[in-house]
This record gives C-alpha cells, structure tokens and sequence, in this order.
C-alpha cells in the first residue's frame, strides 16, 4: 500500500510561484462522468466492452488523436465524431466546478499570480466550457488539443499558452497542476513543478505509478499531492 504522507507533506514545501498552469477535467471541473456516457457512447457503436468509471479515469489522460487510435484503430476519426457528438450534447448543462475551485482561482487572481488553462480537451470544446461557467477572465490563456502542434505531454501546449505573457521557464517557478500522469509528464517536459490534485475519495489516478509518485522522473524527487482545492489556497497564502 502506498504511503502518500510525504507527497501531502511536500505540498508545504514548493517554492512561491510567479505562475500556476490548471488541468481542466477532473482538476477544476468534474467531467468523469460526462466522459463515461459519451465514451460508452462511442464503445456501443462499435460494439467493445462498455467501461466503468474506474476504467475511465485510470485510462483517459492522452487528447483524442494521441489515444483514439489505440482504441479505435483505423475507425479513430469516426468513433472520434461520434464521441464528440455525445459528449456536446450533455456538457454544457451537465459540468459543473470542483468544490472550491472557484474560491481557488480567485484567491490566485487577487493574489496577482497569473493562471492558465492547458488541456487534453479539444480546444474549441474547453472554451466553451469555461465561458459557459464565467471563469474565462481568471486565464491569461485557455489552450486546449490541436491548438499547438503536439498535446500534453508534449510542451508545445505549455509554450503555446505562455507565448505572450512575461514568464520564463528558465528563471520563474511555475506549478502544473493535474490529476493524471499526462500532467505530470507535460510539467517535467515544460521545467514546471508538478502536483497532483488527487480524488475526493483519497484516490489517484493509477495512471501515476507508486515509484513515479515517491521518486518523480529520474529520481527528480517527490511529488506534492492534495486532494482539496482548499489545501492548496492555505498553501499559497502562507507562501506570500
């Protein structure tokens, strides 16, 4: 079993940054669900083995053109369609925020700390998303799949989002908060802090292995981890 005390531990332990990058699902919004209908959508239309919950959040973390095809094979862009489809037709009216994520980014936003959005999500759907919630003004820039040449865990999206903002990857420290192992790879790839923002129920996505969670990449270190967006804005106002 595995002893998450130290990850929690080592949250009290980041240096102040000048910027935090958010995931989107599931690290400030709560779409698992809405991902499982329109995926089990998809997997009915080809007749493959629905999936449960579970499956679909150790699973999903790559954008649609990165993962699809694995699951789809040459049929990725039709199933893409279809998934798509059902997953516009329930969103809007169904996603909602992560219980204090609002008060999380805008505590930040008073705090002067510039935020930004860079997700899995195709990028036109997250956008809607987050002006549908009203939340757009606490981004400097919301960048989401097939807006940069590469998705997470790529860096392109990260320099994509950075691009007209006034932060340096190589002097200023800049937290990637996400929930899955896409995050934790695009935050090593871009020279940005990786933390974990894990399930209510005290759960992380198994895509994070144990020796990826205690160790980070390459003995990189530990990896902070909080499960309550709560943690995270006593953390910042005791950095300042």
């Amino acid at each position: 079993m595995l002893n998450i005390l130290s990850n929690i531990k080592a949250l009290q332990k980041l240096p102040k940054p000048q910027a935090i990058i958010f995931d989107w699902d599931n690290t400030l919004v709560d779409t698992w669900p809405l991902i499982q209908k329109a995926l089990n959508v998809t997997m009915e239309k080809f007749a493959k083995p629905l999936w449960t919950l579970d499956q679909v959040r150790d699973n999903v973390h790559k954008s649609m053109r990165d993962y699809f095809p694995e699951i789809f094979g040459d049929n990725w862009q039709e199933a893409g369609k279809i998934y798509r489809n059902a997953y516009n037709a329930i969103n809007i009216e169904e996603i909602q925020l992560l219980p204090n994520a609002l008060e999380l980014i805008k505590t930040l936003k008073d705090l002067e700390i510039l935020q930004f959005l860079v997700s899995n999500k195709i990028g036109t759907t997250l956008r809607k998303e987050v002006k549908n919630l009203q939340i757009e003004q606490y981004f400097f820039s919301t960048i989401g799949a097939l807006d940069a040449n590469f998705d997470k865990p790529h860096h392109s999206a990260i320099d994509l989002a950075l691009m007209l903002s006034d932060i340096d990857l190589q002097k200023d420290c800049v937290w990637f908060v996400g929930d899955t192992i896409s995050d934790v790879e695009c935050a090593y790839n871009s020279r940005c802090h990786p933390i974990i923002y894990g399930h209510s129920s005290h759960k992380i996505s198994n895509s994070i292995s144990q020796e990826i969670l205690k160790n980070g990449f390459n003995n990189s270190g530990i990896i902070p981890l909080y499960f309550n967006h709560q943690e995270l804005i006593s953390v910042i106002k005791n950095l300042l």
